[in-house]
């Protein structure tokens, strides 16, 4: 039976040496960095212990990170696997600040539960460089590392417990307001400047949610990740009635709100107006299931759009097995491909697959100039990118761009 060794406070875990022990073990036997215990707080994840030896990582015992911008969250909603070899191209990953700001190259990660069932904190190991070989077998190890320390600590009594937090409940208030606005990017005809598409993309109350990112963190925390989604799209479908003949609007949609029933009641009678962008920020759970809704929607005359092609494993997953008419050439590709010929070589083995396929190729993120006619000279037809128009009102997204060309 685990020793009852009352509540666990962070003075009492970082100062336990069968911790210390515990995560000295795991950050050797997994060649990391640092090992971190952490708490969870209603609003925060706060270091309750680490390693002795912390490499270059810079964590110390009570730092804190605000909960939305943490791996943690979504590795026990279910959007993150617990072992993510290569940080910084993995899709959820790479889009978050703290990879960024702690430069963390690859991380494994399990949960302490309470009696309850119910995550109380995490045990993780950080590095600075990725790491292929990181595995299922790595992940089991952090769960027995976990387990030990569960039972060195009697977790039951940790205090810190996910609790509903502020951005929660405002995100059940944007669903009861429907306080979702609207901007779109422009997607152009790099030779002619002429515009051919627009994205729809969602903002909120930027005291409550600086990013977007922060509003369906919040959304997937208190379990209403789809019908946020679902609620954007269908604002944005409202300017549907006002596209010009030869322009169309795609909305972006995660796999799961794909498969939600209502996406397709949405999205059908918008006909060959309309695109879905397929997210990679959560697992497909059913391909079959998935390529039966997507085949109904092409049929039906919608774009089908992978995004964030050439980024990794998952987007040629989806163009695999989804077969979609328009394809968007990640912008880690885009950026600086004019000094860069393997990003070029890569580009133009992406255009000479799109055109196998018969399917629209966009390049996301042009910035400058020479990343624009870069792309021209390797064959791509359409672009998106703060060059030719930053997301902003309906007027200004079909209007003439700044590099509007006759």
């Amino acid at each position: 039976m685990t020793e009852d060794r009352g509540p666990l406070t962070v003075a009492r875990a970082a100062d336990d040496p069968g911790v210390q022990q515990i995560l000295d073990r795991v950050r050797e036997h997994l060649a990391m960095d640092i090992a971190v215990l952490s708490g969870l707080t209603q609003s925060a994840e706060v270091v309750l212990a680490t390693s002795a030896e912390t490499g270059p990582m810079q964590m110390a015992v009570g730092d804190e990170r605000d909960l939305d911008d943490t791996y943690c969250v979504r590795v026990l909603d279910g959007l993150l696997p617990g072992v993510v070899p290569d940080a910084r191209t993995h899709p959820v990953t790479r889009e978050l600040s703290a990879t960024a700001e702690m430069g963390i190259g690859s991380y494994v990660g399990a949960p302490l539960r309470g009696a309850d069932g119910e995550p109380v904190g995490m045990l993780c190991c950080l590095a600075r460089g990725s790491d292929p070989l990181l595995d299922e077998d790595a992940l089991r190890v952090m769960g027995l590392a976990a387990a030990l320390v569960e039972d060195r600590l009697g977790v039951r009594h940790l205090p810190y417990r996910p609790a509903v937090s502020d951005r929660v409940r405002w995100v059940r208030s944007v669903l009861a307001e429907r306080a979702v606005r609207t901007v779109f990017q422009r997607v152009e005809h790099l030779a002619s400047g002429t515009v051919v598409a627009v994205e729809a993309l969602s903002r909120f109350d930027p005291d409550r949610f600086p990013t977007p990112v922060h509003a369906f963190a919040a959304a997937s925390a208190a379990g209403c990740s789809v019908e946020l989604e679902l609620l954007a799209a269908e604002r944005a479908l409202t300017q549907v009635p006002r596209l010009p003949a030869d322009v169309r609007m795609s909305v972006n949609l995660s796999a799961e709100a794909v498969l939600d029933p209502r996406a397709a009641e949405l999205l059908l009678p918008c006909g060959r107006s309309v695109g879905v962008e397929l997210t990679e920020h959560t697992p497909v759970p059913d391909y079959g299931a998935l390529v039966a809704v997507t085949d109904r929607l092409r049929d039906a005359g919608l774009q089908v759009v992978v995004d964030d092609v050439g980024a990794g494993y998952a987007s040629l997953r989806h163009v695999l097995q989804l077969r979609p008419t328009a394809l968007k050439l990640d912008l880690d590709l885009v950026r600086g491909i004019d000094a860069d010929p393997v990003r070029q070589a890569l580009a133009h083995a992406v255009v000479d697959f799109a055109g196998s396929m018969g399917a629209w190729l966009v390049a996301e993120g042009i910035e400058t100039p020479q990343e624009r006619d870069t792309l021209l000279g390797l064959g791509v037809e359409f672009g998106q990118g703060y060059l030719l128009g930053r997301p902003g009102p309906w007027e200004a997204a079909l209007g003439a761009g700044p590099f509007h060309r006759t």
